[in-house]
């Protein structure tokens, strides 16, 4: 084969790539933004806000503010809630620890098993309700935090394909001037 053709067939490769890394990047991009707009826009319309830093001052075991919440809650304290970790903060050392309490450190399948085995119970059946409740918002808050987590990985990937592309146009770029210097003869 000759080192010409040779050379061509790898510059041309390189732009491939190039081009696929950097449509990828785009796209990463794109994905990166949405899913951070989406995640904003619905948890700021839910308008859920931290409790105040003087909440965390006067911090007691079974009170609404806990001391085991204050080094996840309180960098947040007052403000409103719009991004993926602060609604995985707020789901896992706010609204978990509450849930643990009311329900007396037992899971809604639990308490729910309990109050089908006495249903005369109306207190047990309000315990049920509320964790209910407060799971069901713990886990909507828990899929914004998720896909916060997936929107800050698409923009990490975002950067890794803008920079991979940008490589393979330098090493296509450095292919052709190879091309252009090695001696038409010449054989692999």
């Amino acid at each position: 084969m000759r080192r010409r053709t040779f050379d061509a067939l790898l510059t041309s490769a390189g732009v491939a790539i190039a081009i696929v890394l950097l449509v990828a990047g785009g796209l990463l991009t794109w994905a990166h933004s949405f899913i951070t707009n989406q995640v904003h826009d619905q948890l700021a319309a839910q308008k859920i806000y931290f409790p105040p830093a003087s909440a965390f001052a006067h911090a007691k075991p079974g009170t609404e503010i806990t001391p085991d919440m204050k080094p996840y809650l309180l960098k947040y304290s007052g403000k409103l809630m719009t991004t993926g970790d602060e609604a995985g903060a707020y789901a896992n050392h706010f609204i978990a620890i509450h849930l643990q309490e009311i329900g007396g450190g037992q899971t809604y399948a639990q308490l729910s098993a309990k109050s089908l085995a006495d249903p005369t119970n109306t207190a047990l059946a309000n315990q049920v309700a509320t964790v209910f409740k407060g799971e069901t918002l713990r886990g909507l808050l828990l899929n914004a935090y998720a896909f916060g987590k997936m929107a800050t990985i698409a923009g990490i990937a975002a950067i890794v394909a803008f920079a991979s592309g940008a490589l393979m146009l330098l090493l296509a770029a450095a292919g052709l001037l190879h091309l252009r210097r090695t001696p038409a003869e010449s054989q692999i």
